[in-house]
């Protein structure tokens, strides 16, 4: 008597390669989003104590209001 057992691995490497595009993609949009110059105002004005952000005439619920205010009319 035979046994015969088939295994299809066909699947695994193009899973694979559509996994590891996504992560490229992925990895893209985050370094886009890292890169951005309002982002960056973002950060640094959140590194901010509040004090210092009442001096500059911001609450901190008001930082990404002020600066996309030209970008976006909320």
């Amino acid at each position: 008597m035979a046994y015969t057992t088939s295994h299809h691995t066909a699947a695994a490497p193009a899973a694979g390669s559509i996994s590891r595009t996504f992560d490229r993609v992925l990895t893209w949009l985050a370094n886009i989003s890292e890169n951005n110059p309002k982002l960056r105002q973002v950060r640094a004005l959140q590194a901010l104590s509040d004090e210092q952000l009442a001096a500059r005439g911001l609450k901190r619920d008001e930082i990404v209001h002020h600066v996309f205010a030209d970008q976006m009319h909320l």
